[in-house]
């Protein structure tokens, strides 16, 4: 016994002199050692490049920025690197003067079906592309400070930097516990980086938060994005690397994502003074070449912010997507968008888009602008197919009014794809159009002030089962009003009783 009680005591002493001894063994490039100041007033990029530069020939290692801020401009990542952020250590990016500048924009491989953000890497804080084996990882910061939000000045990139970090053609990539503060137009710009690992990232940025595209084998987790101004997490599948790849096995999990004033997410006070439509939100699409498969998005936060986006306008498939236990507060627009368009930016003769298999369940969203309803919307002659929807609860602002229940949405058929577009919905719960296969189960909507408009809209809609629908009536208004539906099934629903149809022109239940 008394041999037993030593050998779980020292079992843990034991893992800890392992572990000591592998890091004293472990190659740490120091960059003071090799010329940084970390004053926050010296310019110390020659000196972190220079320590990569050390690593890298000697086949690898960490570089570690011990406390300090360490004002640089761009920083080039290489093979087998770790770049470890200390404690009270800052990287911060530097403004551009007329001596101070970053790498200029490379002429893309592809600079026509995307923003030109988008096409473009070199121009950033750090930057990697064609690597392996790389990670940034510590407790400490990066500051964006001298970064624009934008492609140049008047037009015009004359060294400016533009993005926290920038990763191309990059795999086995490791993002872990740093915090990122006013990101440029992209915290995170990862194009086809496979095998990568994001976690635990706190960022409070001006513009994009995350953009994963064209990516393979992610995760996403344990992420605090802050981004009023743009998108906080976003998958895209893009031309920048001149032909269209796949954005697929991807998970994003135990995420916050929000659209509170800049800076006050970090500073603790989060404030919603700023902006009256924030973005902040977790979306799939607007760019959308290559197509989205296998992703599942679990046990993430949606406050003060736009709602879940589900798009694909440019010719791709997307398809076999979960997503499941979101709790939404304070949504400014359609808490789900699930768009299938045909803007088609991309080379003449690309195909059309395609949107099939896609689970959400258990998604709860109280204090949802009175404006729109949920938007699931195909163009003619392209559906949404097979989409399932179970254990959803929203609770919306209301204040719709009849006239407003007449609204026209026009088929936006080439429009940029963003719910704003679609205007005031007349239906203040779900406006659903150009969708065969819809099965939604325990679907709960409410409002809190009086709403004139019915629950559900359904506009060329094939094959659409309910059950168990509960929804807030205004005496002599409809549930539902459904035109050109066929193959309809309500059952187990209050406040209207069981119904089957086989093909309407016109109706309201």
């Amino acid at each position: 016994m008394l041999y037993k009680n030593i050998r779980v005591l020292l079992t843990p002493a034991l893992l800890l002199l392992t572990v000591c001894q592998v890091m004293a063994q472990g190659q740490f490039y120091n960059v003071k050692k090799y010329g940084a100041k970390g004053n926050g007033k010296n310019l110390d990029t020659k000196a972190i490049n220079l320590a990569i530069e050390t690593a890298s020939l000697a086949g690898g290692g960490t570089v570690y920025f011990p406390a300090g801020d360490y004002l640089s401009v761009t920083i080039h990542l290489k093979s087998n690197i770790a770049l470890y952020i200390d404690q009270g250590a800052t990287i911060v990016a530097a403004a551009t003067t007329e001596t101070v500048k970053y790498d200029l924009p490379e002429k893309g491989e592809n600079e026509i079906y995307q923003d030109f953000g988008h096409s473009h890497f070199q121009n950033s804080l750090i930057v990697g592309i064609d690597l392996q084996n790389i990670s940034i990882t510590g407790p400490g910061r990066i500051w964006g400070k001298g970064l624009i939000r934008e492609d140049g000045i008047n037009g015009v990139n004359n060294g400016y930097g533009n993005k926290t970090l920038a990763l191309k053609r990059c795999r086995n990539v490791i993002l872990k516990d740093f915090t990122v503060e006013k990101g440029g137009w992209f915290g995170f710009l990862l194009t086809a980086v496979d095998n990568a690992t994001i976690d635990n990232i706190k960022m409070d940025t001006n513009r994009d938060g995350i953009d994963l595209i064209s990516s393979k084998n992610v995760r996403i987790s344990n992420c605090s994005i802050n981004s009023p101004g743009d998108d906080a997490i976003v998958l895209k599948s893009d031309y920048a690397l001149n032909y269209p790849r796949v954005t697929e096995n991807i998970t994003i999990t135990n995420c916050q994502v929000s659209g509170y004033d800049d800076g006050t997410f970090l500073d603790g006070t989060f404030q919603k003074k700023g902006r009256k439509n924030p973005t902040g939100r977790i979306k799939i699409g607007t760019e959308s070449n290559g197509g989205f498969k296998n992703i599942a998005i679990t046990n993430c936060i949606f406050d003060h912010c736009r709602g879940l986006a589900i798009e694909t306008v440019d010719g791709a498939v997307l398809e076999d997507i979960v997503i499941s236990n979101l709790t939404m507060r304070d949504i400014t627009n359609a808490p789900i968008f699930i768009r299938l368009g045909a803007r088609q930016r991309g080379p003449e003769g690309s195909p059309f888009s395609i949107l099939q298999r896609v689970m959400i369940s258990n998604v709860i969203a109280y204090d949802v602008t009175g404006e729109q309803g949920a938007i699931i919307s195909g163009i003619p002659g392209h559906d949404i197919d097979d989409l399932t929807l179970n254990n959803i609860s929203f609770y919306f602002k209301g204040g719709g009014t009849s006239a407003q229940a007449l609204n026209e949405i026009p088929p936006l058929i080439d429009s940029y794809p963003d719910p704003n577009r679609f205007g005031i919905t007349p239906a203040y719960g779900f406006f659903i159009r150009n969708v065969k296969n819809l099965k939604m189960n325990n679907i709960r909507v409410s409002y809190i002030k009086p709403d004139f408009r019915p629950a559900f809209v359904l506009d060329n809609v094939t094959g659409a089962d309910f059950q168990q629908i509960r929804v807030d009536q205004i005496k002599g208004t409809p549930v539902f009003n459904l035109k050109t539906v066929k193959n309809l099934s309500l059952s187990n629903s209050h406040p209207i009783s069981d119904t089957q149809l086989s093909e309407v022109d016109e109706k309201q239940l």
